[in-house]
């Protein structure tokens, strides 16, 4: 028996040294190396860092609309979804994330985002016996027709010419309309921003849903808003370097012209 136990273990022992064999000292075994950022495929992961700044966690919203909200996703296809994770928004704080584009993620990483954000909070049905407004405008737009279906569908929350109201923030703020794009707007207004409270289309007015001409109409009025110098609460002439040549165009009058002023006992003119 005790020689059954000693062979026993120096088989053990020998196993233990071939295996050792086959795993170098300071070698990490395959399992054991990080993935590449590219190759990081897990959801939770990839919405967490790149998605939920903007969108808000588990899609809830946040400073950008709430993605978790199954109107929005049945209005917009997965493909529209896709080139706007892609290539961004111009002109607004939706970034490009596509490598093709300048941003970190690989397409399979924006095929994730993309199929599990519709997989786990879209709603089949959720639309059916309605006519929703297009996601996409179908014909052009009039400001002055837009101003009469603001102040019909709109102005109850958001008060008049859109400053503001009990219920709704001011929409016709230049630095808001600076940050939002015209298709912002357009899903904004079609699939409301239920986390704030805000309805969809058919909501405004009871029984009195928005047409596909009045979004449109509405877009094009709140887009008519838009100023060239957004966020800046003063006029040109008010600006740093207006001040500043106003005050030395000021001080040169009290002193003959001559600016810095001549230094007493000095014959230094300037």
């Amino acid at each position: 028996m005790n020689s059954l136990r000693y062979i026993s273990a120096i088989a053990t022992l020998a196993m233990m040294l071939l295996s050792a064999c086959t795993s170098p000292p300071g070698q990490p075994s395959a399992n054991a190396e990080p993935l590449a950022p590219s190759d990081v495929l897990e959801f939770d992961t990839l919405y967490a860092e790149n998605c939920a700044g903007c969108h808000g966690s588990q899609g809830r919203g946040g400073a950008a609309i709430a993605l978790a909200n199954p109107v929005y996703l049945a209005i917009s296809d997965e493909e529209a979804m896709r080139k706007l994770i892609e290539n961004g928004v111009s002109g607004t704080s939706m970034p490009a994330f596509a490598q093709s584009a300048g941003g970190m993620l690989a397409d399979k990483q924006i095929d994730v985002i993309t199929t599990e954000i519709r997989r786990r909070w879209s709603r089949p049905g959720i639309l059916y016996g309605t006519n929703p407004p297009s996601y996409a405008p179908k014909s052009t737009g009039d400001p002055e027709r837009g101003e009469a279906a603001y102040n019909t569908h709109c102005e109850a929350c958001h008060g008049p010419e859109g400053h503001g109201g009990p219920k709704g923030s001011a929409i016709t703020n230049d630095s808001f309309l600076a940050l939002v794009s015209d298709r912002g707007l357009r899903t904004i207004v079609i699939a409301g921003r239920p986390e704030l409270g805000a309805p969809d289309w058919r909501g405004n007015v009871t029984g009195k849903p928005m047409s596909e001409q009045e979004v449109t109409d509405v877009i094009t009025w709140l887009a008519s808003q838009r100023t060239e110098n957004p966020g800046q609460p003063y006029f040109a002439a008010n600006s740093v370097a207006a001040v500043y040549d106003r005050f030395y165009s000021n001080e040169r009058g009290k002193t003959g012209g001559h600016w810095p002023p001549p230094q007493k006992g000095s014959n230094h003119v300037e």
